[in-house]
């Protein structure tokens, strides 16, 4: 039982760890830019879609990601020139329709650019084996851990540049005040465009390390884009640290709910235990949510504080 629940864990922090890499660019872009974007889930398939399509083309997995994620942050740089400064001066609803059909248009886009069949991109052999945790039982795949080991570095990179950096100090004082932060002499144009950028760049890093895992395919950025929300409700809106932190458990609640809810209906022997199961533990974030909501609206480390 032992393995089984170490297993899990180790699941569900490298589910966590992705979502970060989601909710990170989310939480700023809607804490510091206030603006509501629907369509962050469709950066990450299009990260994905290209990492999968130049690892086709270069089989080589290495350059894909690097590639993609360069790429993503270019379309992010560009979108927010474009489309995102002007959603700014709207109001909320206003940029959920736009940013709702923003995601429309990324999808029928991918249709036209690789076709309606879902990608796969392949490990390189180096990274396809296992790692003996407990000897002969526990077995771990060595890419789950390698993506755990970039989240937890994506985690440390952000928080020095957050709170080490000058950068950051302009990040913190958007995200407090930003009509102030603009009298004091900060850029704020050229900060958003940053921010939105490395938004689609860790978008598209975690749809491309997640491509050898899951299938590529349309539609996979509107699967992700609700856990990412309900992170950066949960850890608090423009808080690098909430996102974090409610990442992380979202991940744990959702991989160890799983396994504990699973177990329990099979006690009982309750049919179709494990989709049951699944369902259950998903329901576990979202009344985790409601329940922060309820008792602390701001969220568990609030940006302002």
């Amino acid at each position: 039982m032992l393995p089984l629940i170490l297993e899990q864990t180790l699941n569900g922090l490298q589910y966590g760890l992705m979502l970060f890499l989601l909710a990170a660019g989310l939480t700023l872009v809607f804490g510091i830019m206030d603006l509501i974007n629907l369509a962050h889930g469709s950066l990450y398939m299009i990260g994905a879609f290209i990492a999968a399509a130049l690892f086709q083309q270069f089989q080589n997995f290495y350059l894909a990601v690097v590639l993609s994620i360069l790429l993503t942050a270019l379309l992010g740089a560009l979108l927010e020139r474009v489309l995102y400064r002007r959603l700014q001066t709207m109001s909320h609803l206003s940029q959920v329709l736009a940013t709702f059909a923003l995601i429309l248009v990324a999808n029928e886009s991918i249709k036209i650019a690789f076709g309606g069949q879902p990608l796969s991109i392949e490990l390189p052999a180096s990274l396809s084996g296992t790692v003996n945790l407990m000897g002969e039982d526990l077995q771990y795949p060595l890419y789950r851990l390698l993506i755990i080991a970039v989240g937890l570095a994506v985690a440390i990179g952000l928080y020095v540049l957050v709170n080490k950096t000058r950068m950051g100090m302009w990040l913190r004082a958007g995200t407090s005040d930003r009509v102030m932060a603009a009298t004091m002499g900060i850029r704020i144009q050229p900060l958003f465009t940053f921010i939105f950028a490395l938004g689609a760049g860790l978008c598209a890093l975690a749809g491309a390390l997640l491509g050898p895992l899951l299938a590529v395919s349309v539609g996979m950025g509107e699967a992700i884009l609700i856990p990412a929300f309900e992170v950066i409700v949960i850890g608090g809106i423009g808080s690098m640290r909430g996102a974090l932190v409610g990442a992380l458990l979202v991940g744990m609640i959702d991989s160890l709910g799983r396994l504990a809810m699973t177990g329990l209906l099979k006690s009982f022997a309750v049919s179709g235990a494990a989709t049951l199961g699944a369902t259950l533990a998903s329901m576990l974030v979202s009344l985790l949510m409601v329940a922060v909501l309820f008792f602390r609206p701001s969220g568990l480390f609030p940006a302002r504080d």
